[in-house]
């Protein structure tokens, strides 16, 4: 029975005392150690943003980098969370590692990030990625797979002669943060939950009962 499965977290605490003040580098210390463990995926994230009728939608991108800003990530600007982002640029965004019982929960507003920069990345994607940057139309509805294969077979002809470019329709968001909550697991359900709450330019910090 789903009721029935539970698992007694109880490999690490969290206190005020050991949290770093400041959230962006406490969240790095997470993913150097989900990273540092091997653990599948370490920068996957959810990102939920809201569509036209205030509704949230949910899926999973990779952070691609983490600055003192922020948390970068790359899409289809003509996507739904892309046109969803331009409509509304309050997004939330959730990482969990499971094998280390730590949730990260975030709120902040994203951004495009320059032209510049979304080409440097570009250019440092493999080959079959920028190539299925050409060929997918994100989220638009198509008629099967065939669609995708014959695009990525027409750009990959194509850019055999021609210089490949990053499309205009492609780029990153920067998410400023205003919002942190760092959740590690802890037996009898008794969790540490320390937020973070962004006020002008400094961060108060709070734990919350589980």
């Amino acid at each position: 029975m789903l009721r029935d499965i539970r698992t007694n977290y109880q490999k690490f605490e969290l206190t005020e005392q050991t949290v770093d003040k400041d959230p962006i580098r406490q969240l790095n210390l997470w993913l150097q150690d989900a990273i540092a463990g091997q653990k599948p995926d370490p920068t996957a994230m959810v990102v939920s943003t809201l569509d036209q009728e205030g509704n949230p939608d949910s899926r999973v991108v990779l952070l691609k980098e983490l600055t003192p800003e922020g948390l970068v990530f790359f899409t289809n600007y003509n996507s739904k969370k892309g046109q969803q982002i331009t409509a509304n640029q309050h997004v939330s965004v959730v990482f969990f590692w499971a094998e280390l019982e730590r949730q990260v929960r975030m709120k902040g507003k994203a951004e495009k990030i320059s032209e510049e920069d979304s080409e440097l990345y570009f250019h440092s994607r493999p080959l079959e990625s920028q190539l299925g940057a050409w060929a997918s139309p994100q989220s638009e509805i198509i008629e099967s797979r065939n669609v995708l294969d014959e695009n990525y077979n027409h750009f990959r002809q194509y850019f055999e002669t021609n210089e490949i470019k990053k499309p205009p329709h492609w780029g990153g968001f920067l998410i400023r943060p205003e919002y942190f909550e760092f959740w590690q697991g802890r037996s009898n359900r008794l969790h540490d939950r320390i937020e973070f709450c962004k006020e002008d330019q400094s961060w108060t910090i709070h734990r919350l009962a589980p």
